[in-house]
């Protein structure tokens, strides 16, 4: 039996974009249809790459295409909220990649749209869709670790400011908070079980700028890339604490003094522990003996390109049912005060509650 294929729209073909066209391009039940990016030699080459037949460069002439029933929002932060609400206004579904937008404003906004047109917004929060991470989702539900009431996560960075409009804070809305420590924050508080922040007690620090000077040692630089450009912080860490007395320590760097790169997520509850990051390692205890466990998994961490062809799988699915994604606008709402709040808390030199 042949499936009828949803029809898919991406805008915005900058780097992020190609794990979109990908996961679209291998999934049996999407047809990518039209690309658009404001770069019209960059969206040919993307189209004829991916035998992509409509070819935009204002994303507006590609919503007011009928055929087009969902699409992918691969770019700048700034502009999220704006094409989110077009996009839902014009009867598509959304896929927004992370973060929901800069603002809790625009993501109210957002949400308001969502409400008033009936169309499903999923944020892309993909680490949630990573399979081991649904793993330990379930061992959480089952209340193997019983009441999970501390996380600790890092996203330290020693050179990695991409440059470009990541370090531009008008188009990004930050630095290594809103771009990387957004992931490993919401995925400590999708395990938690999403409660509700009250406070936060937070740091900002420039002190490196983007080391432009360093040799020896690559890092990825947006396309736009200028030495001369940088107005986001180095590097930030947090207290978050939640209504039900969890709280959740996170630290994250574009650029440090530090040894090397480092990626940490670790929970802890009454009748165990986990680790995420760096690999999936599991801790209880049992007959008086406290015991390490590590599950038997295809991937010890994060599988990247996995984990996005399971969180547009899902997207597809919410799509073609009644089904609400994992990530709604609602977390997304959520998510931007607590990076919003981490911002406050630190320009502010004290305590916030939200």
């Amino acid at each position: 039996m042949s499936v009828t294929k949803t029809k898919i729209g991406v805008i915005g073909l900058g780097s992020i974009s190609d794990l979109h066209l990908q996961s679209y391009h291998r999934s049996e039940e999407a047809e990518l249809y039209a690309a658009c990016d404001m770069n019209g030699g960059r969206a040919e080459e993307k189209a004829a790459k991916y035998g992509i037949p409509h070819v935009y460069t204002d994303y507006k002439e590609l919503l007011a295409n009928p055929d087009i029933e969902a699409v992918s929002i691969c770019t700048w932060n700034n502009s999220h909220a704006e094409i989110s609400i077009a996009a839902l206004r014009a009867g598509k579904h959304v896929l927004v990649e992370k973060p929901l937008c800069r603002t809790v404003e625009e993501a109210l906004q957002v949400q308001a749209a969502v409400r008033e047109t009936g169309k499903k917004l999923m944020v892309g929060f993909v680490r949630r869709y990573d399979s081991n991470a649904q793993l330990v989702k379930r061992f959480i539900d089952q209340e193997e670790l019983g009441e999970v009431y501390y996380a600790k996560a890092s996203c330290i960075r020693r050179l990695g400011n991409p440059g470009g409009w990541f370090a531009d804070p008008d188009r990004s809305g930050g630095g290594p908070v809103i771009d990387i420590g957004v992931h490993v924050i919401d995925l400590c508080w999708y395990m938690m079980g999403r409660p509700k922040p009250v406070s936060i007690s937070a740091n900002t620090y420039k002190k490196l700028g983007n080391r432009a000077n360093v040799r020896n040692l690559s890092f990825y630089k947006a396309a736009d890339y200028d030495p001369t450009v940088n107005g986001v912080e180095d590097m930030a860490n947090a207290l978050i604490r939640f209504d039900n007395g969890a709280s959740l320590f996170v630290d994250v760097s574009f650029t440090l003094h530090a040894k090397k790169d480092e990626i940490s997520v670790k929970l802890y509850g009454d009748k165990g522990g986990v680790e995420l990051e760096p690999e999936v390692s599991f801790v209880t205890e049992k007959h008086d003996t406290i015991l390490n466990m590590t599950p038997q998994t295809d991937a010890k961490s994060l599988n990247v390109h996995e984990a996005f062809y399971n969180e547009i799988q899902h997207f597809l699915s919410c799509v073609r049912s009644d089904n609400q994604p994992i990530s709604p606008v609602a977390d997304g709402l959520e998510m931007m005060k607590m990076l919003c709040g981490i911002y406050e808390s630190a320009a502010k030199g004290t305590e916030i509650k939200l």
